[in-house]
């Protein structure tokens, strides 16, 4: 299926002994305007401005959906959400599906995956896919803990996340022990949950993540000074699938300034803890002379909110949550550039291919990276497309949503296109996306609508997704039997459990029915 390019007999990223090592650390949850400016002031990130520096930053880098397993689904297979059909956290790729590191160890590469992985189906908790399948049941659903922040240990606690140091010790040794005797070249991917919120223990073993946690010593490489608390509009302002996210992250009632700002430094502690793990991982290889001939790649699979748009977490097309890092440093590749071209996620997959001097046969969603980061000038440029594409169905939103960034626009369609208004967002002139631009120039939200549905039958997947949570429910309700109704009026979601505990199963047996 794969067969080897031709790049490698114009630069020294060759099908020889001197191809380059690969190293992706990807986090979860991190910002992607963190790392630039102005984002990059207000916490300490050095092994980030070390790859900004030495290597080459995309400023417009995106998730190709805002959640974990189907965007990390686009980026091991290259392939756009729709086309796998990665609907929600429960349903992504196929075990045996053939990803990027695959054809890096069918063609000689030592090849280790460690950490967060989160891109094969039937994962995550019983209320988290249940809550993506019913989400077309018409009721404000609580299904998140209230976001917290919570300080743990003193200035010298510097290990709060233990699963992600684990990992990191086992890369790091892996660097070491396997990579550097071997006379292979190597690929490690190392997945952190970091800076992901952490489990809100209080709430019981069903809860989510919404508790912001370090330590003084990670709150110490925060500018508190430069903690910026985001405009937000009015509950009744709101565009009506934001409102139910706010609503479902538990976000509707009264926040302090103090809150939001506290929430706000404590994730970008949790940015700078995640950094001093990418920084391990870098010095494993400077200490085995193997950093110079090795790409390191970092990114993440989505961003957070952090309190802007009144919502934390992700799942939602603003910039906190859809735009992620990503910055490339190796060997024969360009240095302190910074890249305005719009990226997405699915690019990596050929990107990767490209770099190990192997080509692609057969279509990708994604584009090369390449062209930008080789010192070579033998490429065009002109193949990747001036839009990217991220599309959402999972839990916490309402509708099937489809954001295409193009220029200075981000148009955001929902469901069907008819039923639930588009938004559109004028990003040179309205960075914190609160005037919806889109009946004022009913132009240009045609011309994107239009070049949207060139891109995905974004009605048809709508009703595709429609079908598949219904008879996806249908299936677990039926397996689980005889204790569906205490396992459905147990989930971490209500409608009014005090004045009647049968309320969810109500619901849901109304939209089974087709009642609405």
């Amino acid at each position: 299926m794969y067969t080897m390019g031709g790049l490698g007999s114009l630069i020294s990223l060759s099908q020889n002994a001197t191809r380059p090592n690969i190293v992706m650390v990807m986090s979860d949850a991190f910002d992607g305007r963190l790392t630039f400016d102005p984002g990059s002031r207000v916490v300490q990130l050095p092994y980030v401005n070390y790859l900004r520096e030495l290597g080459t930053t995309f400023l417009n880098a995106y998730t190709n959906s805002p959640i974990c397993c189907p965007s990390r689904a686009a980026m091991w297979s290259g392939q756009f959400v729709h086309h796998t059909q990665s609907w929600n956290n429960y349903k992504c790729l196929d075990a045996n599906a053939t990803t990027w590191m695959d054809l890096l160890e069918a063609n000689g590469y030592l090849t280790k995956m460690m950490g967060k992985l989160d891109y094969t189906s039937g994962s995550h908790s019983v209320s988290n896919r249940v809550e993506a399948w019913t989400r077309d049941v018409q009721f404000l659903l609580r299904q998140e803990p209230r976001p917290v922040a919570q300080l743990v240990g003193n200035m010298s606690t510097m290990r709060i996340m233990r699963k992600d140091w684990e990992n990191i010790d086992k890369a790091t040794n892996w660097i070491h022990q396997r990579a550097a005797p071997s006379h292979q070249p190597f690929a490690l991917y190392v997945g952190l949950n970091l800076p992901h919120p952490y489990r809100t223990e209080s709430m019981g073993p069903t809860a989510g993540g919404s508790t912001f946690r370090t330590s003084p010593y990670w709150l110490g490489k925060v500018s508190s000074e430069l903690i910026t608390v985001p405009k937000w509009l009015p509950l009744d302002s709101m565009h009506p699938v934001d409102y139910y996210s706010t609503f479902t992250k538990n976000c509707s009632g009264v926040f302090t300034e103090e809150e939001v700002r506290s929430i706000r430094a404590f994730y970008y502690a949790m940015c700078a803890e995640a950094d001093a793990m990418l920084g391990r991982v870098i010095s494993a290889l400077r200490e085995t002379g193997l950093l110079n001939n090795t790409v390191v790649i970092f990114t993440a699979d989505h961003g957070e909110l952090a309190m802007e748009h009144r919502q934390f977490y992700k799942m939602s097309m603003f910039e906190g949550s859809s735009h992620v890092p990503l910055l490339i440093m190796g060997p024969g590749l360009r240095s302190g550039l910074q890249v305005k071209q719009l990226v997405s996620l699915v690019d990596l997959y050929p990107t990767v291919l490209d770099i190990a001097g192997l080509s692609p046969v057969g279509a990708l969603s994604g584009h090369s990276l390449f062209p930008w980061l080789s010192k070579a000038s033998a490429f065009s440029k002109k193949e990747h497309p001036d839009w990217v594409l991220s599309e959402y169905h999972g839990c916490n939103v309402n509708a099937s949503t489809y954001m295409l960034r193009s220029g200075r626009w981000k148009y955001i369609a929902y469901a069907d296109g008819l039923s639930v208004p588009p938004q559109l967002f004028d990003l040179t002139v309205d960075k914190e996306e609160l005037h919806n631009v889109s009946p004022k120039f009913q132009d240009v939200r045609a011309h994107l609508d239009k070049l949207l549905r060139s891109i995905v039958d974004y009605p048809k997947v709508s009703t595709a997704v429609h079908l598949y949570n219904k008879k996806a429910f249908t299936a677990w309700r039926n397996g689980v039997g005889r204790n569906y109704s205490q396992v459905i009026a147990n989930l971490r979601w209500h409608v009014d459990w005090q004045k009647d505990p049968l309320a969810n199963e109500k619901a849901i047996d109304k939209w089974l029915n087709g009642s609405f």
